[in-house]
């Protein structure tokens, strides 16, 4: 096979995700991938470090993406515009022609305990993103946190849903519907918070 074979790196990707499925993540090796898409392994390994890195190789540009949105935004931004305009940036790589394969990666991790780690540390680094760029815009600590989270929960939320094999929602609508339905989950909160059978069980705990 030519090197420069065109959309190398989808078609890899797409054997992995068959192979995962078909046999699970372990059972699966690179030289079976290559074999699979009908490239060798050394195109596997120009686009990809490892067969872990088809589950998560863009989680690297997924954090930059976060930064730049927020970073971006005008001085009078809102937290709430921040956590909007992440979103938004998440959107291009969930579209129509990949929702296939979201589907097949979440079955993926949901098999392996170990792949289930390591999407949890992508999270954090989502979340630590998000946090450095709302910080370096001046929000103070606790703030970019709890924001952060907000909005990785949200993103985490809104790709569960788009990815489900029925769905046909576009993701940005998705992701804006949850983002709306955290922010009045944390309002409610809030409000229950001073409410009198809250108050009392915070000074008897």
């Amino acid at each position: 096979m030519s090197r420069w074979e065109p959309n190398a790196r989808e078609r890899l990707e797409r054997a992995a995700l068959a192979l995962f499925a078909e046999h699970g993540y372990d059972a699966t090796t690179v030289a079976g991938i290559a074999d699979r898409a009908g490239l060798t392994k050394s195109t596997f390994f120009r686009h990809f470090a490892d067969k872990r890195e088809v589950l998560f190789g863009g989680q690297g540009v997924l954090a930059d993406r976060f930064s730049d949105a927020i970073r971006s935004l005008p001085a009078e931004a809102t937290t709430t515009d921040c956590l909007a305009a992440v979103l938004d940036a998440a959107s291009p790589a969930f579209v129509p022609e990949r929702h296939d394969l979201a589907a097949q990666r979440r079955a993926a991790i949901a098999a392996n305990s170990d792949l289930q780690e390591r999407e949890l540390l992508k999270r954090a680094r989502l979340t630590a993103a998000i946090a450095a760029a709302l910080r370096d815009r001046g929000a103070d600590e606790t703030t970019a946190r709890l924001a952060a989270e907000m909005g990785v929960l949200a993103f985490g939320t809104a790709y569960a849903r788009w990815a489900e094999l029925e769905n046909r929602r576009p993701f940005p609508d998705i992701a804006h519907e949850v983002l709306a339905g955290l922010r009045a989950c944390a309002a409610a909160l809030g409000a229950d918070a001073g409410s009198p059978g809250i108050a009392a069980a915070a000074v008897t705990a």
